[in-house]
């Protein structure tokens, strides 16, 4: 207002403005329900069987000739029960109080005008910042179906009555206001109270209760009711498919490699094939091509392990594999206990389990006898101490196990020629061990200990890696950039052996190798070692007397050497602290063949007709896989962290959401930034274009949705709208099959829909919303979906859900390490699912190809990329074999796969 007015005016003119508000939605919901009691008494009065001359058994009235009734009227079929969690009630109350027998257990179905004429209180039972309404009068009345009809008349096309019956009706809507003004404050969802039915539990459970009449179902998320209306079509939740789908998935492909924070993560099988880890799984690639040549070949994966893997040995033949996986706990938060598996890389079979309870945290470090061809496995374990174990592999027993050091074990190994000597090293320390074994009784071999003696040369921060010759001589690299050869001597006044012993390990010679720490030593067929480095990226081949052979640097973008592996022939693997893959010799250069993120993933799209998807993440890499390649085709540095991304229908461009609020539009082919905008200054969830490509719409964590009018080519945009009325940050949304509406999910648990088309306003009906159908169904919460979500669930358990395009199969990502796989439409409670796992950390997203052949799914700290296959009806291959399946952590609801 100007100055001219009182200082008071302003505060005043809003609480008028306010009551006016409040009166409005007072006198709407008055009408509302004198509409309904009107009906009802009209419906009473009709309880003769009908006169029509239509087939008894013949199907009851279409949607369009039952619009003008009130849509919370019973079906002709309607049972007469109440259910109540596990218990349904025959005997059904029947209130004095005339009314429509459809208004039981749940808001009441609207008539007439909008539903929330005053507010914007949503599905989920939280309301916005602006909203004081009540969806309807839940709660108002208890009305039920008497019990003794059973031959109730059908509803005619039309709902007018007689002339003589008009003035009766009036005298009953007059006389309905007054009660309906005692009435109202039984509105449970608006006071977030209790359901007449059923009682939503304490805060993090779920329930579900439904409509004796059909129309709605409620579920409790955190203590919150959350109401979803069922569609028309449906006529008992009964018909509902149940069961799992008769689709399956199997492991396809996995993109990325763990090298940024583990060691021991890279070796060469006897088959030629390579074998690395991410995640839960030991993939085994065989790569195709020449050295320095394209990827190609093809991935075999070992998923037998439940959490992380951290480190592996591979046994002398070249074919057993042992891998230790990192402590966890399961989705019931019992632990995971670290383990060591022994298995068989040609049958994919675990051989032996070793050491369940024995180890603390994680395996740190694992080595296999050499001498004595693989009888031996030696452990290190995260714990304070880093227990350091002898273990026999043939039958699983533990030999010896001797405190280590306080400082972190970065690597183990036996002396090639004598297994009774191990080595290990780390912070600021090299360990000479001599081990007797007691005879092969468990637990009765010794180990003692010599301390590396360095002597008049510095002691480096870290020694990580090292090397045993066979001459006996044994090669370390530290953090100072140095390779230190180690040998034998007998020990002096002035350097004593330590615990006594006659004999010492010291220093023999020195060379300075590359600038910063020296991540990996690799022993070479022919007698010479290779070096890697990390801030310089070179790699080195140095011959005897540590003389420097030949060298080759790594590309800045793939980071520092972490592993060295020797392949067929002159070829070398090499995997780098950016999480890649390479591959070629010091001749030719080395090209990548497995790469990924290096960082926590969130932001996925597919191709919309190619078998292509996009991701991004906290890495500030935007990355775009070509799935039938297994490549990466390109990436681009975003500068900041990506959160969200879509493709545009014609697949020219691809909008992608930031964390700062900015959103980008890139052009596929040219990687070129063909729009730069930003919305608030909150982070970006979701962006989704139309299926028709004329909007894109934006969700933010201000609350917002912003609408963009968009070019046909996708090139430009333009603002159009913004939807508000949601009461938290936006996580979820779909558009509308016409590319008119869109439902959207918030972080309080709301479903609210919107017209688009009609200037972005709010549909305060949200029944009418009931039969829209809608091009993608990524929102978690919604009739078609609640199936998905377990008991218990505090609302957050589900992070992303993707139906396929042939509407057969919703694929789910949990906060448990789990991709599930349920059949759709999935709305019915504890719906079993088929459970895959393979990730290490909570999955933040998935989606299907264009054509349902495949899903991918996102890892999120653990920055994988696992790429299904969809088997079987509606997938791209046969049905396989009866999958080997065990019951997963709910059996009630699930199969592990």
């Amino acid at each position: 207002m100007d100055g001219a007015g009182g200082p008071g005016e302003g505060p005043a003119q809003e609480a008028l403005q306010s009551l006016s508000r409040r009166l409005q939605v007072q006198e709407k919901e008055m009408e509302l329900v004198k509409a309904a009691l009107a009906e009802a008494l009209r419906l009473l009065r009709l309880q003769a069987p009908p006169t029509s001359l239509q087939d008894p058994g013949a199907p009851g009235p279409t949607r369009d000739s039952s619009a003008a009734a009130p849509p919370g009227l019973p079906p002709t079929h309607s049972p007469s029960s109440v259910s109540r969690g596990t218990q349904t009630e025959t005997e059904v109350e029947t209130e004095s109080s005339p009314g429509p027998p459809g208004l039981i257990n749940g808001p009441a179905a609207p008539h007439g005008g909008g539903e929330e004429p005053g507010g914007t209180q949503s599905e989920g039972g939280g309301s916005s910042s602006s909203g004081t309404g009540s969806p309807g009068p839940p709660g108002l009345l208890r009305l039920v179906q008497p019990p003794q009809r059973t031959d109730t008349p059908r509803r005619n096309s039309s709902s007018s009555s007689s002339p003589s019956e008009r003035p009766r009706q009036k005298l009953s809507r007059k006389a309905a206001s007054s009660a309906n003004l005692l009435l109202r404050s039984g509105s449970t969802e608006s006071r977030g109270g209790k359901d007449a039915l059923s009682s939503p539990g304490g805060p993090g459970s779920r329930r579900s209760n439904y409509n004796l009449e059909g129309i709605s179902v409620k579920m409790f998320l955190r203590g919150r009711p959350i109401t979803m209306y069922i569609p028309s079509g449906i006529r008992s939740l009964e018909e509902l498919p149940s069961g799992p789908p008769p689709e399956t998935l199997s492991l396809d492909w996995v993109y990325g490699y763990r090298g940024r924070d583990s060691r021991s993560n890279l070796f060469v099988l006897r088959s030629g094939e390579v074998v690395y880890f991410i995640a839960c799984v030991v993939v085994l690639y065989r790569p195709g091509g020449g050295p320095g040549g394209p990827g190609g070949g093809g991935q075999r994966h070992y998923r037998g392990h439940t959490d992380c893997v951290r480190c592996l040995a591979v046994h002398p033949d070249g074919v057993r594999v042992a891998s230790g996986q990192t402590a966890g706990v399961d989705k019931d938060g019992k632990p995971l206990q670290p383990v060591v598996h022994v298995w068989d890389s040609e049958t994919l079979l675990k051989l032996q389990e070793i050491g369940l309870g024995a180890f603390e945290r994680g395996v740190g470090a694992l080595a296999f006898s050499v001498a004595d061809l693989g009888a031996f496995l030696c452990v290190v374990d995260d714990s304070n101490e880093h227990m350091l174990s002898v273990w026999d592999c043939s039958r699983g027993t533990k030999l010896a196990e001797i405190k280590s050091t306080n400082d972190s074990v970065l690597a183990v190994g036996f002396n090639p020629r004598d297994s009774s000597c191990i080595v290990t090293s780390g912070k600021s320390h090299v360990h000479f061990w001599n081990w007797s074994g007691g005879a092969g009784v468990p637990g009765n071999g010794t180990l003692t200990r010599k301390q590396g003696v360095f002597g008049k040369y510095k002691k480096p921060k870290f020694i990580p890696c090292f090397v045993l010759l066979p001459d006996g001589d044994i090669l370390t690299g530290d953090s100072e950039g140095n390779i230190l050869t180690w040998g034998r001597s007998l020990s002096d006044s002035r350097t004593p052996g330590r615990g006594g012993a006659k004999e010492t390990y010291g220093i023999v010679a020195q060379a300075h190798a590359h600038e910063g720490s020296i991540f990996a030593l690799c022993l070479r067929r022919d007698g010479t070692v290779l070096s890697g480095g990390g801030r310089d990226r070179r790699l080195v081949q140095w011959g005897p007397g540590l003389v420097a052979l030949q060298e080759a640097e790594i590309p800045e973008h793939f980071g520092a050497v972490r592993a060295i592996a020797e392949g067929l022939g002159s070829e070398l693997l090499v995997g780098t602290t950016k999480n890649a893959l390479l591959r070629g010799d010091l001749d030719q250069g080395f090209s990548p063949v497995i790469q990924g993120h290096t960082d926590e993933l969130w932001g996925l799209c597919t191709h919309p007709f190619q078998n292509r998807f996009l991701t991004c993440g906290h890495d500030r890499q935007l990355c775009l896989w070509d799935g039938e390649g297994h490549a990466l085709a390109w990436s681009i540095d975003l500068k900041e962290t990506g959160l969200c991304a879509d493709f545009h229908p014609s697949g020219a461009v691809v909008a992608v959401g930031l964390n700062t609020g900015r959103w980008l539009v890139l052009d596929t082919e040219t990687r070129e930034i063909v729009s730069d905008i930003t919305d608030g200054n909150e982070q970006l969830s979701v962006v989704r274009y139309s299926p028709d490509g004329l909007y894109l719409a934006i969700g933010s964590h201000d609350n917002m949705i912003y609408i963009y009018s968009v070019s046909s080519d996708g090139a430009k945009s333009s603002r159009f709208g913004r939807c508000v009325g949601h009461s938290s940050f936006i996580t979820h949304l779909d558009w509308s099959k016409d590319g008119n509406f869109i439902m959207s999910n918030s972080g309080d648990y709301e479903i609210l829909y919107w017209d688009v088309a009609g200037g972005c306003k709010l549909l305060r009906n949200r029944y009418e919303s009931r039969d829209r159908e809608w091009a993608t169904y990524t929102c978690v919460l919604g009739f078609h979906v609640y199936g998905v979500w377990p008991d218990g669930s505090d609302g957050t358990d589900i992070n992303s859900l993707c139906r396929s395009h042939n509407e057969r199969v919703v694929a789910v990502a949990d906060d448990f390490c789990k991709v599930h796989l349920f059949q759709y439409p999935c709305a019915r409670a504890k719906a079993p699912s088929l459970v895959y796992g393979g990730h290490g950390s909570h999955v933040t997203s998935v989606r299907f190809t264009h054509d349902d052949s495949h899903l991918v799914s996102l890892g999120g700290k653990d920055a994988s990329i696992f790429q299904w296959r969809v088997l079987g009806p509606g997938g791209a291959g046969p049905a396989p074999a009866t999958p080997s399946r065990t019951p997963s952590l709910s059996p009630a609801s699930s199969l592990d796969v």
